[in-house]
């Protein structure tokens, strides 16, 4: 099971007992956390996806630590004019260890409920089979295919109800 998360601008895909290193968060070490922007959230074969965030879903986790990173060096220079310029920087980030994945996770399907499941994509499939990006003698052929009589000389549009209206 794992979670994509959202913090500091960031998103994280994280599981129970990882390590993620976020952007500062203003707790101490010790402290749990609460992480409630849930972008995804998967399960055993199954998977919820948030418009944008999934509905009742956090992630808990406890604080580590609080640290800064390695240095960054910024140099500036500019050739024949005598400047130069050193700079550092050590970005602050919250060091926090994913405890749990919460909220409405989702479940692994039924047997029964899987079976009508792809009943309803193979009902989907014969529907897609006609559509308006089909070219015209594809059209004719599907008819031929499924006995339904069109005539070839009409438009796409006139074939395309003629195929719908035979297969209601």
């Amino acid at each position: 099971m794992y979670a994509v998360i959202e913090t500091g601008g960031k998103q994280y895909r994280v599981q129970e007992g990882d390590v993620v290193t976020v952007e500062r968060l203003n707790v101490e070490a010790g402290q749990k956390i609460e992480f409630d922007k849930v972008l995804v959230l998967a399960g055993e074969g199954d998977l919820k996806v948030g418009t944008p965030y999934v509905e009742g879903a956090k992630v808990t986790g406890e604080v580590v630590e609080n640290g800064k990173g390695k240095k960054v060096i910024i140099f500036k220079y500019k050739a024949k004019k005598d400047y130069r310029k050193k700079q550092g920087h050590r970005q602050p980030y919250t060091m926090v260890k994913i405890e749990s994945l919460g909220g409405n996770a989702p479940k692994a399907a039924a047997p029964a409920a899987e079976a009508e499941v792809k009943a309803d994509a193979e009902e989907a499939k014969a529907e897609k089979k006609i559509s308006a990006s089909m070219k015209k003698d594809e059209l004719i052929a599907y008819a031929k295919e499924h006995g339904i009589e069109v005539d070839e000389k009409a438009t796409k549009a006139v074939i395309i109800e003629t195929i719908e209206a035979a297969s209601k």
